[in-house]
């Protein structure tokens, strides 16, 4: 009986020194949410001590469970646990919560420090990244696991809030979850009814369990019952059911314990304050009012994390190494894989075009180019919302992944581009090579999850087409304009519009081989002419620019575009030439990768002495100017398009070699 006392003493312990922590990090940063990280504290203490294959030795180890905190803004609750378990983070650190230059930001950020799989934050984001973790290893296990050697066999944790479940991207990838039967799924929706404004009975008072056994998941309802071996027993039983995701509902009460603050929104969106913490401490029996006291005792035994994860990586090793006797080819694949590391010379051969092989479009070009990289980086999946015969993203003899089958390379995500993007960049954390696909003006549907790929630093890929007016008869609702412009100004993105199939090829080189930054590419729906490939520099879309068509030593007027308009910029060059103007035609594919080259090579391209530029692009203006200049011109979209053919849209809003021209003329 004393064992059992003590050891239920000792969780109360463990159990309020994450509470304790989340108060005063809290606190001293004079901002953040409390409340949840308290409310939590049994959840994750029972996740990360008693459930999860996890290490913090190595927080990089393949196998180990993923743990998503979905509602970000209780980010000191992960902090503290990456603390207390032995992750790498110090007290210090905790001390210094939402501070310039700490790892412990206001919300996890994804390479910040050790134990952080995602960047959380934005409401949604979170579970719908960990729905692509978990589609990705069970992606991974059909690719490689073998009878006896399971060497891919994780799960997939998330913890995600009232927010989390109002927003439209959960249920989008709730939706894809249930349907593909994702059973190494968990997630815990954290019922506590209090949000910003106040009580979620103000907007929210749907039923969320029968809302996700619609979807095909497995519910549990715990109620208030948050005991933790109620809470572990839920979870095998969660882990027991193979063929479903699983939800496990919890009606917790935001910060436990405080005798003002309790149950109100006052304890989500700020400091408890100190009288109020100093009487929760009392509340809970605590042993010191100093701030971010740890007790001896509490951080011995969350540190018995570190040899429990250490042992279970050694018997996975062991387990591998059982596997690579028996299929050397295949462990070497897979450790490959998880290192990021491309294939040896798979980019050495990339597919080339002559002028003689014809107007192509380059979405065209793209799925070719897609066949080709498909062949030579076995890891690159993906897949369209639903627009696979338009975009023409499918991988061919690719196989599609489906319920419980698992072992294709072609991904269906249906009219859902927001959970898309957040998939995709969970499939791109999981170490796959993944891109999604659409039409550019539903890129505004998944403008978020594309923000966070960059603000990640992971190489997620993003597809999309019908990149321009040149939609045509889909007419302004169809037609971007601002798209482009919006997407470019996101940093540490690389967009890039291919004017050719040559340079629709390079383009899809250089999004595979990017280690750290996504790639969004944008291809047109009509064809265009091809460029001589001995133009066309190896490094286009590294350099961002290029001198496609010179005019030596007289040189008067430069006409830059990108994309389609590409073509109709070296024909109203031909007739500016004819007319004894020196014209050089540069071909921009990625404004980002050219502003990254040094001065000496973008005043090669673009030298500062020639002040008579013009732009070319079936877009709005908005960028242009940085190359342009004061002096320049830019044929461009300044309203939204209309419904008509191709050709005739572009002729009535002045994209033609001939209003081209007219414009350069007009400079000189």
């Amino acid at each position: 009986m004393s064992t059992t006392t003590d050891t239920r003493a000792l969780d109360e312990l463990c159990v309020n020194t994450i509470r304790t922590l989340s108060m005063d990090g809290v606190q001293q940063a004079n901002s953040g949410h409390p409340g949840t990280p308290m409310a939590l504290a049994p959840l994750t203490y029972v996740l990360y001590t008693r459930v999860m294959n996890h290490n913090p030795g190595n927080a990089h180890w393949a196998d180990r469970d993923r743990f998503v905190l979905s509602c970000g803004h209780a980010s000191m609750l992960l902090y503290s646990m990456l603390y207390l378990t032995g992750y790498g983070l110090s007290l210090d650190d905790l001390k210094n919560f939402r501070q310039l230059g700490s790892p412990t930001a206001g919300h996890p950020e994804y390479g910040h420090a050790a134990g952080i799989e995602t960047t959380t934050g934005p409401l949604g984001q979170g579970i719908s990244n960990a729905i692509g973790l978990a589609l990705g290893e069970r992606m991974l296990a059909a690719r490689f696991n073998r009878p006896g050697h399971e060497v891919v066999d994780h799960h997939t944790f998330t913890i995600a809030s009232d927010g989390d479940m109002q927003e439209g991207i959960s249920g989008e990838a709730g939706s894809i979850a249930g349907h593909l039967g994702l059973g190494r799924l968990v997630a815990f929706y954290d019922d506590n009814h209090i949000s910003i404004e106040g009580d979620t009975a103000l907007s929210f008072s749907e039923d969320v369990g029968k809302r996700y056994e619609a979807y095909g998941w497995h519910v549990q309802n715990l109620g208030e019952d948050i005991e933790l071996d109620r809470i572990e027993e839920a979870v095998a039983e969660a882990k027991r059911i193979e063929d479903r995701p699983s939800l496990i509902i919890a009606r917790t009460h935001i910060a436990p314990g405080s005798p003002n603050k309790q149950d109100t929104e006052a304890a989500h969106g700020a400091p408890l304050g100190e009288d109020e913490i100093l009487l929760t401490k009392e509340a809970y029996g605590w042993s010191s009012t100093e701030p971010f006291f740890v007790p001896e005792e509490s951080l011995a035994h969350f540190r018995e994390c570190e040899g429990r994860g250490a042992s279970a990586e050694a018997a996975w090793n062991q387990r591998f190494e059982a596997y690579r006797a028996e299929h050397p080819a295949l462990a070497a694949e897979y450790e490959r894989i998880m290192s990021g590391t491309l294939p040896d010379g798979w980019d050495s051969d990339v597919p080339s075009y002559s002028v003689e092989d014809g107007k192509m479009a380059t979405r065209k070009a793209s799925h070719k180019a897609i066949q080709w990289a498909a062949s030579e980086v076995p890891e690159l999946v993906g897949g369209s919302a639903d627009l696979a015969p338009s975009t023409l993203t499918l991988i061919d003899d690719g196989g599609s992944v489906g319920p419980h089958d698992y072992a294709g390379r072609n991904l269906h995500f249906g009219i859902r581009e927001h959970a898309m993007g957040a998939i995709v960049n969970g499939l791109t954390l999981q170490g796959l090579r993944a891109y999604g696909s659409t039409f550019l003006i539903f890129s505004d549907y998944m403008k978020a999850s594309i923000r966070l790929a960059a603000v990640m630093n992971i190489p997620s890929i993003f597809v999309f087409t019908h990149d321009s007016i040149g939609v045509g008869e889909d007419g302004p609702t169809h037609q971007p304009i601002e798209q482009l412009a919006g997407l470019r100004a996101i940093p540490n993105l690389n967009v890039v519009r291919p004017a050719d199939a040559n340079e629709a090829a390079l383009a899809w080189r250089f999004a595979v081989g990017s280690a750290g930054t996504p790639t969004l590419m944008a291809y047109c729906r009509q064809g265009v002419p091809g460029l001589d490939p001995e133009a066309v520099p190896a490094d286009a879309i590294e350099r961002g620019a290029y001198v496609l068509r010179d005019a030596g030593e007289d040189l008067q007027v430069i006409l830059i575009a990108t994309g389609s308009e590409v073509g109709i910029a070296l024909a109203a060059a031909d007739a500016l030439a004819g007319e004894g103007i020196g014209v050089r035609v540069v071909s921009m594919p990625c404004m980002e990768t050219f502003a990254d080259q040094d001065s000496g090579y973008r005043d090669s391209v673009l030298p500062p002495s020639c002040r008579a530029r013009v732009s070319v692009e079936a877009a709005g203006p908005l960028g242009w100017e940085r190359w342009v200049t004061d002096d320049g011109e830019s044929v461009a979209m300044n309203s939204f398009g209309a419904s008509g053919p191709q050709p005739a849209v572009y002729e009535h809003f002045g994209f033609t070699p001939e209003n081209v021209a007219d414009r350069a003329r007009a400079l000189l």
